[in-house]
């Protein structure tokens, strides 16, 4: 089955790719045809004996890759192995939040190359991904909190990226919904960032997964990698639920599960996994036009357009490959949500699910080439792996088109812990769970 213009049609196994360009004048003609004429947005295909490029991991990260690969490199024989559906992982189980407000040299340059690949992208595919640039809002609650705000805000501006401190007057006429007279959290003002804002996540990776095939990458589902087959210091290709499949070259994208695929080479990744869950409240009148994160706890809200709350904290404290997380986090969370907007007691959570994040030791992704030389590494990206997804495909496909990093992408390297030059943009230490 693959989804069409919000709906599922069958697809047969090789059926020819569509060519078809969404517009007003598409939906205009199919109507007339009451909607019979529509085309499948990706095919079906059956795994061929070789690749020139296998990528292992259908996310948002993995489509990303393949489709900037094929578009922007010119390597189209290239096929994307998801082991269950597009969509099944973290690019459908996150908060949906973009943004490109951050501190370090290494990590500002690639996050802002986001944002800006985020603003064309559905011009760019052809596809509604809903982004919406309506501000994200991270708030101040100390002298020392403003300080620090002050100064990621100045480096942004030096990178080019627009960044505002506002007072507490300025928050309270944007917010007035916060509990500005809490005597433990008093909220003092926030660092805003204009363009950053919501993605319609599952769309994201909709868009990427019709482009690519569009360019002849093939998109094959329901195909789990069993074992990487290596003659020596070289990959020769992988052993699938589908049978055996060669390849010149084999990326890892898998996110959570990098730590697993890894093993079946025998290298070791300096990465935890850890749940994260994400929350959807019943549908409210709007009232939250923004993105607000609380700065006295982990906790950042959006409401959908369904009127949902959309919101998330911190990962589980233990390691784990589940998709779920456990009820003391969800209390966590919802006591953080509170004490920023008290009226949220009044509210039901509708549902949460949980996704498997890929947690790096200085909180910072690792995207290179590995000893093994035709093996490379896209992981670790830790709470940011949504906002990164088109920088990352596009950092990831020109890594394994010219193997060399990306001018953007140049501080990801897996040596940097060897090295000494971690990328820890909190400054907390080398211990996963802390970023």
């Amino acid at each position: 089955m693959c989804l069409c213009q919000d709906r599922l049609v069958p697809v047969a196994g090789n059926s020819e790719r569509s060519k078809m360009r969404y517009s007003a004048l598409s939906l205009l003609g199919n109507a007339f045809s009451k909607n019979k004429n529509w085309k499948p947005a990706w095919r079906n295909p059956d795994p061929k004996p070789r690749y020139d490029v296998i990528i292992i991991g259908g996310g948002g990260h993995g489509l990303a890759t393949a489709y900037y690969l094929s578009k922007v490199f010119g390597v189209r024989n290239v096929a994307v192995l998801e082991k269950g559906y597009l969509g099944s992982g973290n690019i459908g189980r996150n908060t949906t939040i973009i943004r490109s407000n951050y501190l370090l040299e290494g990590n500002n340059p690639f996050y802002e190359f986001s944002m800006k690949l985020w603003e064309g992208l559905e011009q760019d595919f052809n596809f509604n991904a809903m982004v919406s640039q309506r501000g994200v809002i991270n708030l101040y609650h100390s002298d020392a909190q403003r300080d620090a705000y002050t100064r990621r805000g100045n480096a942004m501006r030096l990178h080019g990226v627009d960044a505002d401190l506002l007072n507490r007057d300025q928050v309270r006429e944007k917010l007035p919904f916060l509990d500005y007279d809490n005597a433990r959290f008093p909220i003092m003002g926030g660092l805003m960032q204009a363009r950053g804002g919501t993605v319609r996540h599952d769309a994201v990776a909709w868009g990427f997964a019709r482009g690519a095939d569009q360019n002849g990458v093939d998109i094959i589902q329901n195909c789990e990698v069993t074992a990487i087959d290596r003659d020596g210091d070289q990959i020769t290709g992988v052993q699938t639920t589908r049978g055996a499949i060669k390849c010149g070259k084999l990326a890892m994208a898998v996110a959570g599960s990098s730590s697993h695929v890894a093993q079946m080479v025998d290298m070791r990744l300096p990465i935890e996994s850890h749940a994260l869950q994400a929350f959807v409240s019943e549908g409210l009148k709007p009232f939250i036009d923004t993105v607000v994160t609380f700065g006295a706890g982990h906790f950042y809200v959006s409401q959908s357009d369904k009127g949902g709350l959309v919101f998330g904290g911190d990962i589980e404290g233990y390691n784990s490959y589940a998709q779920r997380g456990n009820l003391a986090c969800v209390e966590h969370v919802a006591e953080a949500g509170m004490a920023m907007i008290p009226a949220l007691s009044r509210v039901r959570i509708l549902r949460s699910w949980g996704g498997i994040m890929d947690m790096s030791m200085d909180g910072s992704p690792i995207m290179d080439r590995t000893h093994i030389g035709n093996l490379y590494f896209n992981g670790g990206w830790c709470y940011g792996g949504f906002k990164a997804t088109p920088a990352s495909g596009y950092c990831y496909a020109h890594l394994l088109a010219t193997d060399r990093p990306h001018e953007t992408a140049t501080a990801f390297r897996m040596d940097r812990f060897a090295r000494g030059y971690l990328l820890d943009e909190k400054g907390v230490g080398a211990q996963a769970n802390l970023h």
